[in-house]
């Protein structure tokens, strides 16, 4: 039991770090360009200087709901971890994790909704760059994204000894 307590502890506090790298860092997507490789992520355009990220009037709403929902994502997974530890030492013997397990399910979702946000609006639409595709802080978020499903599984099925 205490092996199966410190893998899963492990696997939420790496998965609060990979949420802390895909929201941070801006290789969402990556694409050529005259100027060299260029990525884009939620906050900026890099190429050899990063720059603030432009996109059209109709997408700036998108782009605002993705990043709130990767913020709430990282905070909701911090706290989760937090309430973790607090009902390590304050639950009884036989009870579950349901608080931990429920926290961890509302970052799921917020993963969910701000990764799908991204896909559907922002997948390819870089027109200025050729052959865009996904980077590493993408792919980053959507590991998050089973890793928290399963931790949050995990949390709710699991009982104190």
């Amino acid at each position: 039991m205490l092996v199966l307590l410190a893998g899963i502890f492990v696997v939420h506090i790496a998965t609060v770090i990979m949420l802390f790298v895909s929201t941070i860092a801006n290789v969402w997507m990556v694409g050529s360009s005259s100027f060299g490789t260029a990525s884009w992520g939620l906050w900026l355009l890099c190429n050899k200087t990063c720059q603030q990220l432009t996109v059209r009037g109709s997408d700036e709403a998108s782009l605002k709901a993705v990043q709130a929902f990767m913020i709430l994502s990282v905070i909701f997974s911090v706290i989760a971890l937090v309430m973790f530890i607090v009902q390590l030492f304050t639950l009884e013997k036989g009870k579950r994790f349901y608080i931990t397990g429920a926290i961890m399910l509302v970052c799921w979702m917020c993963i969910l909704i701000g990764v799908s946000i991204y896909t559907a609006r922002f997948t390819g639409r870089m027109l200025e760059f050729t052959r865009p595709h996904h980077g590493y802080c993408f792919i980053l978020a959507w590991i998050c994204f089973c890793f928290s499903f399963i931790i949050s599984i995990l949390y709710l099925v699991l009982r104190k000894k």
